[in-house]
């Protein structure tokens, strides 16, 4: 069984936290959780 991540938060963090993670370990599971109903975006 692979590893899990569970990001609190859906942002510009969170997304930057998940990006770097899955980079640095292809095979991770994560989930993002965020309190809203819409995530985050920049342009």
């Amino acid at each position: 069984m692979g590893k899990h991540v569970v990001i609190i938060g859906a942002g510009a963090g969170g997304a930057s936290a998940a990006a770097e993670a899955k980079r640095t370990d292809p095979s991770l599971s994560i989930a993002m959780i965020e309190q809203r109903s819409e995530v985050s975006v920049a342009a």
